[in-house]
């Protein structure tokens, strides 16, 4: 095999995240394949790609319930025939680069190329293998058009192969190996040292809250949780990432400055060290999106799951919940008493963080590229 091309959509992270793990082992174990990595709806049309990206994030932000509609019809009925029927046309542009760069293999971890690479292999009789990287935690129809024509399913986890099989896919092309995850999650880091770099106690547990995000959970729930943070648990310590998101940032400081709390409370900004910080937490307060699921049972960390966007991140949320490693704060003011009951019965916590290591799949990307690179 000597040219892969990567897919990925910017619709959240994840995509991207997934797409970049599975370069860089490429690139770092197998040097005489050529990669590319393509934003495939920013390669079609730089206009459509704004449109679209910018809808999605307004409605993740301001309009979630609208979003989770559009989610479920998007798998029948006429949405899913009227996004079907643009998906098709929209590949013809696709097959330009793929016809020029004559890959032997074409990985997908977003489902518009999914689908319209099996849609161009139907049509055109390509011979390039294709792979579906399906990224969260419960699959969508959207991942699984022309599944004849795609030569590899990798899901992230053993139910999500049994529901592949009941959508008429043929069991030994599906493979449970979990959402491909940065190297950096495989590294051993030192807990004393980190905590010191972020002038944090090792005395205390401590909590990593994913508060700005993408897509933000909203000014006053946001600021609820943090306040309820330092005035009822004083004997914890936060880590509150703040994202891109400048005036969350200022809310938090504001807060933290009012309760004198500088010394159990750090707020950061957009931060490429959340191997680093995971490493040395108790537990995640965060959206449930793919990519920080799958880090956060990597990290062996409890997740108390807030706010999800309908859909993928609401399944996101019911796996987590079904296998114990997981509270969907449905109301997110009784925060208090899920943190109370967590802190105050250490064998509980004990058994969420054995749960999510025993859920994790820590080698996920070396696992999908052996596959795809080495199985005869």
């Amino acid at each position: 095999m000597n040219k892969i091309i990567i897919f990925y959509g910017s619709y959240g992270g994840g995509h991207l995240s997934a797409a970049r793990s599975i370069k860089e082992y490429i690139e770092n174990n197998y040097p005489e394949v050529e990669v590319l990595m393509v934003d495939c709806m920013e390669y079609i049309s730089k206009t459509i790609n704004k449109v679209t990206t910018k809808a999605y994030t307004d409605l993740a932000k301001n309009a979630k319930w609208a979003w989770g509609k559009i989610y479920y019809a998007s798998s029948k009925g006429p949405l899913f025939s009227i996004t079907n029927n643009a998906q098709k046309i929209l590949a013809l542009k696709l097959n330009t680069l793929i016809q020029d760069f004559n890959p032997d293999l074409i990985i997908s971890t977003h489902p518009f190329s999914s689908q319209m690479c099996a849609y161009l292999k139907n049509k055109y009789k390509l011979s390039n293998k294709l792979a579906t990287i399906l990224t969260d935690y419960a699959p969508h129809v959207q991942w699984l058009m022309y599944p004849e024509q795609v030569n590899y399913f990798f899901v992230a986890h053993d139910k999500m192969k049994t529901e592949l099989i009941k959508h008429g896919i043929t069991e030994n092309k599906i493979y449970p190996t979990g959402i491909p995850l940065s190297n950096k999650f495989l590294a051993h880091y030192d807990k004393e040292k980190i905590l010191e770099e972020f002038n944090l106690s090792t005395n205390k547990k401590t909590i990593l809250f994913f508060a700005g995000g993408e897509y933000g959970l909203g000014k006053d729930k946001t600021l609820y949780i943090l306040e309820t943070l330092i005035k009822s648990f004083p004997n914890l310590q936060v880590i509150a990432i703040a994202g891109k998101n400048k005036k969350i940032k200022e809310n938090f400081e504001e807060l933290v400055k009012e309760y004198n709390a500088e010394n159990s409370v750090k707020i950061l900004p957009f931060t490429n060290k959340v191997p680093e910080l995971m490493s040395v937490s108790d537990l995640v307060i965060t959206k449930p999106g793919g990519l920080t699921t799958t880090e956060s049972l990597a990290s062996g960390l409890p997740i108390i799951v807030i706010n999800p966007i309908p859909g993928q991140e609401t399944e996101n949320a019911e796996f987590l919940e079904n296998h114990n490693v997981g509270i969907w704060l449905k109301d997110n003011k009784n925060i208090e008493e899920n943190l109370f009951k967590l802190f105050n019965n250490p064998d509980v916590l004990k058994k969420m963080k054995i749960n999510a290591r025993l859920l994790a799949k820590k080698n996920s990307t070396s696992d999908i590229c052996k596959i795809l690179l080495e199985k005869k």
